[in-house]
């Protein structure tokens, strides 16, 4: 070791001048560093000047083995943060792409060239061991990249305050304004149905968030006003990513210790999946629960337009790329069937794997229970697939003998919407010197915001959010960025000008993507340039391609006995002419258009994501994987939900694990008017309770679907190219089924 001492600080004083004290330090860190780490690939990188030491360990059978590379540099090489007194960090910065490393050889030597490095050489009698595995950027066989970081875990663990914390809690309590008070020993009751967004709603919108949901969970495990939860879970409009991400934060709050108690009345596979996390789980006599199996389906339009006279010119690249089959086509192609089914298997295994570890069951026992079919809840008692059949009012009893309530008064309880006004800093649950930004991507991208009555205040414009990018860009407030994304994407202009943005604002700030639901297509596109892509085992991701489509309407334009003439100047003025197909050289420069697309698309994922453009090409071609699948096919970093992400950018940013940190919200979803007309404003209250009726519900879901099915067409129409993907929706039947009944045996009983 001493030796290698001497060797390390003679090759510092032949590339870097004279020794000094702190050279001497870094050579001696370099025979100590290695049996002081505990974990394989940790690197060292001191830097004076343009000299850079990376000095990495691992170990083997016991024994002691290690790799110094002295390397030589004209620039600053700095791919991630480096605190001045962070010498030893656990996660690896990659090697520059221009870079090939080489394999040790057997006597123990080994060379790192590089196109502007000098190669240095090891002492003969130094064993090294290599794991290229454990090198972010090297290249294995197929020219995929490797990227198996020390990535923080970012699980949510419980800690009870006390002592002074707890009395600042109480402090904080009684200072709180009215309407963020609550009294002691309430129950929060969750009820989640329907829609589940994933950015902050306003008070005078309807529906559910995600951030809200889970923020509310996290409350609830620490208020002390707060002595149980009651979670009422109906048909849910979301996809398994958010069930995920609700899923572990219901883990959070058993772990205060509180009751938790979960009651479904109707619901299908997913809702049971999400219920099932609970300690306990009731249901009424006659509940709606159906278990019966999972599905995906696709629809296709193309004999319908075919009958009234529309025909659809389609280009999309890529093999798997099923956006616009939907228009084009009768039925699924053997690609698209292939995609979906590998979808299905991912989503039905996690199933079945999630299912019976927290009912105690076996995997086979679960698929035993979707093959017989049960409605009964007596058979589901029985079966020990829920606690009990008990009345919500009968539920409530139990919980005011279990946490000592009054008998002879009704139980306290605050509704979802309520305690969303409790802010977390009454709890001490946020604060901090250090601030990370967060941005929500949710929906559809365009250049411009959307304009209508339901499309106000949805989808992704690139306009505005280059502008917040911009802004945390520039600013000193903050450390790190996390991107949240849930995106079927877009046009591909939009992100393209995003991905730019992102990619700009990586290189001053550490910048971690966390996929919700779908991140895919355009929702891809900018999750790609950030420095960590962190998604959920059932995200739907990836769906590198593109799709652009023009109608050709002179058939229908005849039978309805419409003419259009065109007078034009240039070869192709009359591109976007709707009264007749392409002509060939028109369909040729059309196809090259999509093909320029897709190119720029997947080099650019090839280059961020360091792959070999045909290695990119192979994961490509349209193809949605979920999230753990996209792991392994290195399109996305590592597993987990949004505090993962948040982990991995206290990480980047160099701030310590324990340490409590500012998360700013930048992108509140602002209320559209006709949320506004959902929202219970006095002034049109008979409106709110029409549209709250059956007859009313579906003519707003009908308006509200119309629109939004009208933007998708036209989008797709439009002389834009796409990046975007068809809404891929694999539920249980039961769910299905579920809605039929109710639906019926509400017509019914009117």
């Amino acid at each position: 070791m001493e030796n290698l001492c001497k060797w390390v600080m003679i090759r510092c004083e032949k590339f870097g001048g004279k020794s000094t004290p702190y050279r001497h330090t870094m050579a001696t860190m370099a025979a100590i560093l290695p049996w002081q780490l505990m974990m394989r690939g940790t690197r060292l990188r001191p830097r004076y000047g343009s000299l850079h030491v990376d000095i990495l360990s691992s170990f083997k059978c016991g024994q002691l083995s290690y790799l110094a590379v002295t390397r030589m540099s004209r620039h600053r090489y700095n791919m991630g943060h480096h605190h001045p007194r962070l010498i030893m960090r656990q996660a690896m910065s990659s090697f520059d792409g221009s870079n090939s490393t080489e394999a040790p050889s057997g006597d123990g030597a080994a060379a790192v060239p590089a196109a502007d490095e000098e190669e240095v050489i090891l002492p003969s009698d130094t064993e090294m061991i290599v794991d290229p595995s454990s090198i972010q950027g090297l290249a294995d066989a197929n020219g995929s990249a490797k990227k198996e970081e020390a990535y923080p875990s970012g699980d949510l663990v419980y800690k009870r305050k006390g002592g002074w914390e707890s009395f600042v809690v109480k402090c904080r309590m009684l200072i709180a304004w009215p309407w963020q008070r609550v009294k002691n020993g309430s129950v929060l009751k969750l009820k989640l149905t329907g829609q589940v967004r994933e950015q902050y709603q306003s008070r005078f919108m309807q529906g559910l968030s995600l951030p809200q949901i889970c923020e509310n969970l996290i409350k609830a495990a620490h208020d002390p006003r707060i002595s149980g939860v009651i979670l009422q879970v109906e048909p849910l409009s979301c996809g398994w990513a958010k069930i995920e991400e609700i899923r572990r934060h219901i883990e959070y709050y058993k772990e205060s210790g509180k009751p938790l108690v979960g009651y479904m009345p109707v619901g299908g596979e997913k809702e049971y999946y999400l219920a099932c996390a609970c300690k306990e789980l009731y249901a009424p006599p006659g509940a709606y629960i159906s278990l019966l199996g999972l599905k995906v389906q696709a629809q296709f339009l193309g004999g319908v337009l075919e009958k009234v006279g529309v025909e659809p010119q389609v280009q999309r690249i890529g093999k798997y790329k099923s956006a616009g089959d939907q228009l084009s086509r009768k039925d699924m192609s053997e690609a698209n069937r292939e995609m979906l089914t590998a979808l299905l298997d991912d989503i039905y295994a996690n199933f079945l794997q999630k299912i019976s570890s927290s009912t105690g069951k076996s995997a086979a026992d679960v698929e035993a229970l979707l093959d017989k079919g049960i409605y009964s809840m007596e058979k589901l008692k029985e079966g020990g697939w829920i606690t009990d059949i008990k009345y919500a009012d009968e539920i409530e009893e139990m919980l005011k003998k279990r946490i000592g309530a009054k008998e002879d008064k009704p139980l306290r309880t605050v509704d979802y919407r309520k305690y969303s006004r409790v802010k977390l800093w009454t709890l001490a649950l946020s604060g901090g010197g250090d601030c990370i930004a967060v941005i929500r991507a949710a929906g559809g991208i365009s250049r411009q915001q959307g304009s209508g009555l339901a499309a106000a205040g949805e989808g992704i414009a690139s306009d505005t959010f280059i502008e917040k990018i911009r802004l945390v860009r520039e600013s000193k407030q903050f450390k790190a960025v996390v991107l949240r994304i849930d995106s079927p994407g877009g046009d591909a202009l939009a992100s393209d000008l995003m991905w730019r943005e992102i990619k700009l604002l990586a290189e001053k700030k550490p910048v971690v993507a966390s996929m919700a639901d779908v991140a895919a297509s355009g929702g891809y596109y900018m999750a790609m340039a950030a420095g960590v892509i962190v998604a959920e085992s059932l995200t739907l991701t990836g769906s590198i391609g593109v799709v652009t489509v023009k109608f050709n309407l002179g058939e229908l334009y005849q039978r309805v006995g419409f003419a259009k003439e065109i007078i034009s100047r240039g070869k192709y003025a009359e591109l976007d002419a709707d009264q007749r197909a392409f002509r060939p050289e028109e369909e040729a420069w059309f196809a090259e258009s999509a093909m320029n697309a897709y190119k720029s698309f997947r080099d650019k994922a090839a280059l961020s994501r360091s792959m070999k453009i045909e290695t990119m090409e192979n994961v490509a071609q349209g193809r949605v994987w979920t999230g753990v699948s996209a792991v392994s096919q290195g399109l996305v970093d590592t597993i987990g939900g949004f505090s993962k992400a948040v982990a991995i950018a206290k990480q980047r940013a160099g701030i310590p694990d324990d340490k409590q940190v500012s998360l700013v919200e930048l992108s509140r979803r602002q209320p559209s008017p006709l949320s506004l007309l959902q929202g219970g404003a006095s002034f049109i209250s008979l409106v709110n309770e029409f549209f709250q009726t059956e007859m009313g519900s579906q003519i707003l879901d009908t308006l509200v679907r119309g629109v939004r099915a009208s933007n998708d067409i036209s989008a797709l129409s439009s002389s834009g190219v796409q990046a975007r993907i068809d809404p891929i929706s694999i539920d249980g039947l039961g769910t299905e089924l579920v809605e039929k009944i109710r639906n019926k045996e509400t017509t019914t009983g009117s």
